[in-house]
C-alpha cells in the first residue's frame, strides 16, 4: 500500500508525518493529562502556557504550523528570568540572540525593529529583563493568532474528546 490513499487523495496515518508526531506527542503526554487541564487550557492563554503539560502539546500543535519557535523562545525567556549568575545568566543571553534574535537566526522570531535593536545594544551586560519587551511580543501573537487555532485544531479537540469519552476528570492511566 503506498502512502498516499489514492481514492481518497489523504497519505495514511500510518505514513503521515504529522501523524506520527502526533501519535508520538500523545503517547507520551495524553496518558499524563487531565481533562480538568485541558478543559482549562480554553479558559485563556496564560492557563495554557502556564500548566503543566499545556507547553508541550501547544509546541507540537505548533509545529503543523511551522511556529514552534514561539513557544521555545517565550520558555526559554521565562528561564533566563530565574537565573541569578551574571555569568550564566550572559551565556543564557548569547545563546537566545544567536538562536532566536539576530537576523536570519535559526529559528527567528518575528519582532519589531526597535525591540531587536535595543536588545543588540544590551547583550555584552544582559539584564533580567533585557528580553521581555520580545518575550511579551511573541506571547501576544501567539494569544491572538495561534491560540484560536489551536483551540478549533482537530489535534486539540481529538485530546479533548479522547479525554470526556475515557470519562476521566482525573489522571487518565
Amino acid at each position: 500500500m503506498s502512502s498516499i490513499d489514492t481514492a481518497k487523495g489523504r497519505m495514511s496515518p500510518s505514513t503521515c508525518w504529522l501523524c506520527k508526531i502526533f501519535r508520538a506527542e500523545e503517547n507520551g503526554i495524553s496518558s499524563k493529562v487531565s481533562l480538568e487541564e485541558v478543559l482549562q487550557w480554553s479558559q485563556s492563554f496564560e492557563k495554557l502556557v502556564t500548566s503543566k503539560y499545556g507547553p508541550v502539546i501547544y509546541k507540537t500543535y505548533l509545529k503543523t504550523e511551522h511556529s514552534d519557535e514561539n513557544i521555545e523562545f517565550w520558555l526559554a525567556c521565562e528561564a533566563y528570568k530565574k537565573i541569578t549568575s551574571q555569568r550564566k545568566r550572559i551565556s543564557m543571553a548569547k545563546k537566545l540572540f544567536t538562536s532566536y534574535i539576530q537576523p536570519q537566526a535559526p529559528k527567528e522570531i518575528n519582532i519589531d525593529s526597535p525591540v531587536r535593536k535595543a536588545i543588540i545594544r544590551n547583550i555584552q551586560e544582559p539584564t533580567q529583563s533585557c528580553f521581555d519587551e520580545a518575550q511579551r511580543i511573541i506571547y501576544m501573537h501567539m494569544e491572538r493568532d495561534s491560540y484560536p487555532r489551536f483551540l478549533d485544531s482537530t489535534f486539540y479537540q481529538n485530546l479533548k474528546h479522547s479525554l470526556q469519552n475515557n470519562g476521566s476528570n482525573s489522571m487518565v492511566n
